[in-house]
């Protein structure tokens, strides 16, 4: 043959077996990529599943991020921050993620009536005082907690402020007993100083003080005319004695009556006149003054405890005791689920969790509180919250006086106490305007 040499048969062999190889690879790796990758298959949006809280999905069909739970209390600075592991504690038990907001009850006594009226509430949980979650609940704005709260894990009384017929409409937290008067101990030994057993004994410490502080011997810690008043309550439960504050607090006693204007009259007013206490004062920055030496007695609640660098040097007396049983106020922190909280369930949790020993005993561990319920072991209070709960040993418990009733009554026994600290000769007027109230 002439022209060209003709190709093996064996070439040809050769490039169908490519081609048959390129064929099989590109299946196999078509295959492989499929099973590895596999294609997104659409939901349809009415199948996809809820989101955490109801909350519906945004344009893209993204659950938004979950809507904490709010709680509103008067808490700030070292007070808030001794709440705060109560309130992660909580978290982690139930994965529950919170907000917590610094509040003046004075403020919300004047903002919550509106919101209430809108049916609305700026938080789930709130901190208030009895009286207005009493007056608040019976008017519907409230959740009747009976069947959240457990009565019988609480002190007998505790819930009774709360109450009304078989509705129960907040809850009862830890509280601060109000105990007397509060001293650094290395400033009584250094001055050879002693708490008093008698009244003589205390005007003559009074005395004594004076002319080694900078300012008075005691400093009157006010805000909006509290601790003032509970100051004047401790020297009713003395000198007074418990049934005159339980008849005040009920109003079946009248604030002009010759017992009560006794009290003032006879211990009271002369250690206002005799120059003891000082003008009133912002009481949480008075804490201060007061620990570095310009006064030498604080009357102030227990609370006072995690207020200072060192509670260890603590000391605190009570009035000296009149004959007879004397009483001592101890001061719940109440709290209440409104009606129109967003997230009433997880609120309720919440309730029925700060009414438990669990809660209260993280809480009295961070010193400063007592608790309400039972089953709180004595161990979990830090050294010097024990000695404060010595002195409940043999005193009727009080509740506290203005804030059971509350109302007009409460600033007007604010503001005339103001009055009394000022100018105690206007006695006979500041009762007949408490009375009044």
């Amino acid at each position: 043959m002439t022209g060209g040499q003709a190709a093996p048969r064996s070439a040809g062999k050769l490039v169908v077996t490519l081609l048959v190889v390129l064929v099989v690879t590109n299946l196999i790796t078509a295959a492989t990529v499929f099973y590895a990758f596999p294609q997104t298959v659409q939901i349809p949006p009415e199948e996809l599943p809820a989101c955490p809280d109801g909350q519906p999905r945004d344009a893209n069909f993204n659950c938004p991020s979950p809507v904490p739970l709010k709680v509103i209390g008067p808490w700030a600075g070292a007070e808030r921050d001794a709440f705060l592991p109560v309130l992660d504690l909580f978290s982690r038990q139930t994965g529950i993620s919170y907000q917590f907001i610094t509040q003046r009850q004075e403020d919300l006594q004047a903002s919550l009536p509106l919101d209430f009226a809108a049916q609305r509430a700026p938080a789930d949980l709130i901190f208030m005082p009895s009286s207005f979650v009493k007056t608040f609940g019976q008017q519907g704005h409230a959740e009747n907690l009976a069947t959240t709260i457990n009565e019988a894990n609480y002190a007998p009384g505790a819930l009774d402020p709360l109450k009304v017929g078989t509705a129960i409409y907040g809850g009862a937290y830890t509280g601060k007993v109000k105990p007397g008067f509060w001293y650094r101990q290395s400033f009584f030994a250094a001055n050879n100083l002693q708490p008093p057993t008698t009244w003589a004994e205390f005007t003559s410490l009074l005395a004594a003080i004076d002319p080694l502080v900078t300012n008075e011997a005691i400093i009157s810690g006010d805000g909006v005319g509290w601790p003032l008043s509970d100051v004047t309550e401790h020297f009713i439960a003395t000198y007074g004695g418990p049934n005159m504050h339980r008849q005040l607090t009920a109003r079946t006693l009248a604030w002009t009556d010759t017992s009560v204007r006794n009290v003032f009259a006879n211990n009271l007013v002369p250690t206002l006149q005799g120059g003891y206490w000082s003008a009133p004062r912002q009481w949480d920055t008075g804490v201060t003054e007061w620990w570095n030496g310009d006064y030498g007695l604080y009357f102030m609640g227990s609370w006072i405890t995690g207020m200072v660098p060192d509670p260890s040097d603590l000391g605190v007396f009570s009035l000296p005791e009149a004959p007879g049983t004397t009483g001592i106020v101890f001061g719940a922190d109440y709290f209440f689920v409104p009606k129109y909280a967003t997230k009433l369930t997880e609120a309720k949790q919440l309730a029925q969790f700060l009414a438990s020993a669990t809660a209260q005993t993280m809480q009295v561990r961070q010193g400063g509180h007592l608790a309400t319920v039972l089953n709180v072991p004595l161990t979990a209070y830090p050294a010097v919250d024990a000695e404060v709960a010595k002195l409940l040993t043999g005193k009727d418990i009080l509740s506290d006086l203005d804030d059971t009733v509350g109302g007009a009554f409460q600033t007007t026994f604010w503001s005339q106490l103001q009055l009394l600290w000022s100018d105690p000769s206007q006695l006979d007027t500041v009762l007949a305007n408490i009375e009044a109230a």
